[in-house]
């Protein structure tokens, strides 16, 4: 065994298993009753877990650590300790030890103690239980007391044995005597209550002596050690010519439904499961089986789970369990059977020879269609319709939903509004969105900061936010989605809006723009991304000091993605990031401009259309069907040394909601771009995100056309801008006349 493999698993089960501590514990603050009871079972389950794979590997310190947490979960699961907004607090700050702990031998150094939160956890174990119980809450009942009323006269509760008997009508004619049966499970503990039932009693002239017209409910209180097969067995003679019916007392139920979720993996049968937990015994499932398959000889197709129920023969929470864990088991078992782990390195170096095939299929067909063999370019085109199903195939490998990031947020959300007082609530959307996993892995950062600053920032406190008609709570939310040939994720909240007066006025204040310069209102809201821009009034421990959004702006560019600002004053603000959906392989459209070729992601590109020859003259838009649009001359932009095309052509691109049309000598057609890295001469040059290597061998640049764009639309604004200014008054000399 590879020792060194088997500790990677352990890490990577210990990074489940710590999420799903986290998950549960923010479902214990929002729930209640049989739901928070089943988030803290998932808890001590994950941290019993961790403890066991721990010791493996003889990790003393997770190992004793967790096994003190995992004491003082028990007893939250055997309601002796309550559920508080405190030991939530104590909870929390015990998971993050744990991952502390994990993340310390995971890089090969001690793990820092900590005694307080130790002391805490010991001073909680060591209470007396009778001290623990006095803040028992109800809601941590796992399971509701069962009364049963029998025939009206009496209730039945349910801390004994409740046994419901319906002896044959032929038991006497068999020499049985019911009464002998009831003596006899009197020797197994003893008979609380038995109620005789007469509903069947015919009137005096049609009884027939030798005819059982009797049943009996029987309250039981068992003796240690007796089950459900043993009290079952004393009707054992008459068990095929009775109806018996066995519901047991309440702290049954509570073992049947631990017991059940502790059947061990390959039990996978309802039956089975109810069976090996002792809530069902043989006999009684293959009289249930028999009713099942009679009931569906009569077209009465009913479900096993329905029919015990119905019968009587199982409580429905042990039901319920076994069907849970029915369906913890086929989901282990698909997971196990289509769920394969990689190493992300093993991955990125097939994308790599992915790449490297892309670019040899694109010189193979190159060299077809100069080709006079038919067979030959008939077989290349097969070839490389593969290629591409092979590409698409091994991209997808890579893409990931963005849930697996908007996953951490609520514990960020919670601390954070905590650390603020303000209730704030989360509201995620488009978690099944796939994004490049190399773009998912560096997106949390910036991510968790702009939750973090339209939490502080954003939202309003509840007084603020009383007075402008708004609910206390405020909403912050996380939304992911397609568009364009683009991944888009916006970060919302529903706060006071950014204030674009201030916003300016600070710029200024900072000598970043003039005071008379003439703005858009995106780049008034863009100045916020400056660096050391805040109009914080005070530091928080969360931001204020304005170190953070230009490394947001910063990290998210250097994915070649964008962002925008969409934020109405008084209703909230949106920061919509715009990223591409891989860096790896693209399908792209190929342009030539004098001898140089330029490639553009073909998600982004519109439409192609002659440029007019009215337009020829150098202008900076056009008119495309009444619309204005900007336009950039490759040429002019790239400084290319070759006269112009007799004929020139514009490409309609689309970045979001923006358009622009590129200019270029031809339109080369579609190919597969396999994204190369830019030289170290080229990183520095705007409008170029990459090259990538064509079919010749010779290597075409890639455009950045969201920069393009941006280009576009800010040169043709500065151009409106100046057209529109007045002409500057003229001073006139002492004499009056003009200088």
């Amino acid at each position: 065994m590879n020792f060194e493999t088997a500790k990677q698993a352990f890490y990577e089960e210990c990074d489940e298993l710590l999420a799903l501590m986290e998950s549960s514990l923010l479902a214990v603050e929002a729930s209640a009753g049989d739901e928070r009871a089943e988030h803290v079972n998932a808890m001590f389950r994950a941290a019993h877990t961790i403890k066991g794979s721990a010791g493996l590997f003889d990790f003393a310190e997770v190992v004793s650590f967790t096994h003190l947490l995992e004491s003082v979960l028990d007893r939250v699961r055997e309601s002796t300790l309550a559920i508080s907004p405190q030991l939530v607090e104590l909870l929390f700050s015990s998971r993050d030890h744990i991952a502390q702990l994990v993340a310390a031998v995971r890089e090969g150094r001690p793990g820092q103690p900590n005694p307080a939160l130790t002391s805490a956890l010991e001073a909680i174990f060591n209470l007396p239980l009778a001290a623990l119980a006095e803040a028992q809450p109800p809601s941590l009942t796992t399971e509701p007391r069962i009364e049963i009323e029998a025939d009206g006269s009496h209730v039945v509760t349910s801390e004994n044995w409740h046994l419901s008997l319906r002896f044959g009508a032929d038991v006497l004619r068999n020499g049985m005597d019911p009464m002998s049966f009831i003596r006899y499970l009197g020797t197994l503990g003893q008979i609380v209550f038995v109620t005789t039932l007469y509903d069947e009693l015919p009137d005096a002239g049609q009884m027939d002596p030798e005819t059982c017209y009797l049943g009996f409910e029987i309250e039981f209180k068992a003796a240690p050690g007796i089950d459900k097969l043993a009290i079952e067995n004393v009707f054992d003679f008459v068990r095929d010519d009775s109806k018996i019916r066995i519901v047991p007392p309440h702290a049954h139920m509570e073992e049947y439904v631990r017991l059940i979720k502790e059947v061990p993996e390959g039990s996978a049968r309802l039956g089975e499961l109810l069976v090996k937990s002792g809530a069902l015994t043989p006999q009684e499932l293959e009289e249930i089986l028999e009713t099942q398959r009679a009931k569906a000889a009569e077209g009465d197709h009913k479900q096993l789970g329905t029919l015990l129920i119905q019968e009587q023969m199982v409580p429905p929470v042990a039901v319920a369990a076994a069907l849970d864990r029915q369906r913890e088991h086929q989901a282990q078992k698909t997971r196990e059977h289509r769920v394969v782990k990689v190493d992300a390195a093993r991955l990125d170096g097939l994308i790599d020879l992915v790449g490297e095939l892309v670019i040899s299929g694109a010189a193979a067909q190159l060299a077809a269609e100069g080709s006079t063999q038919a067979k030959l370019r008939e077989a290349v085109a097969a070839l490389s319709e593969l290629v591409e199903q092979i590409r698409d195939e091994a991209l997808s490998l890579r893409m990931v939903p963005v849930g697996d990031v908007f996953n951490r947020f609520p514990r960020v959300v919670r601390d954070a509004a905590r650390d603020l007082d303000k209730d704030i609530q989360l509201e995620l959307e488009g978690e099944d969105t796939e994004l490049d996993k190399s773009m998912v892995d560096k997106l949390a950062d910036p991510l968790v900061h702009l939750v973090r600053n339209a939490i502080d920032h954003g939202i309003e406190s509840p007084a603020v936010r009383r007075t402008r008609g708004k609910p206390d709570y405020g909403t912050v939310w996380l939304n992911a989605y397609h568009e364009s040939g683009s991944v888009v994720i916006e970060v919302g909240d529903d706060g006071g809006g950014l204030d674009r007066a201030r916003i300016r006025a600070r710029a200024v204040e900072r000598g970043l723009i003039d005071a008379d310069e003439v703005l858009s209102d995106q780049q008034i809201l863009q100045l916020v991304f400056e660096p050391g821009f805040s109009t914080a009034e005070a530091v928080t421990q969360l931001s204020g000091r304005g170190v953070g959004m230009d490394v947001v702006k910063r990290n998210i560019e250097a994915l070649k993605g964008s962002i925008e600002i969409d934020s109405m004053e008084g209703q909230g603000t949106i920061m919509r990031l715009r990223m591409p959906l891989t860096l790896a392989i693209i399908d792209g459209f190929r342009v030539g401009v004098g001898a140089a070729t330029f490639v553009i992601p073909l998600d982004l590109v519109i439409e192609c259309l002659d440029l007019p020859v009215s337009e020829a003259a150098p202008r900076h838009y056009v008119n495309l069907r009444g619309e204005v649009l900007p336009i950039l001359r490759l040429r002019d932009l790239f400084d290319i040394d070759a006269p112009p095309s007799a004929r020139e052509a514009i490409v309609v691109v689309q970045y979001g909601t923006s358009r622009a049309g590129m200019v270029v000598d031809r339109l080369e057609g579609e190919l597969q771009a396999v994204i190369k890295p830019l030289g170290q001469l080229f990183r520095g040059v705007k409008g170029l995100g990459g090259s990538t290597i064509l079919g010749s061998g010779a290597v075409a640049l890639i455009l950045d056309v969201p920069d393009l764009i941006q280009r576009a639309a800010q040169a043709e604004r500065r151009r409106v801008s100046i057209s529109s200014r007045p002409e500057p008054k003229r001073l006139r000399s002492e004499e009056g006349s003009e200088p």
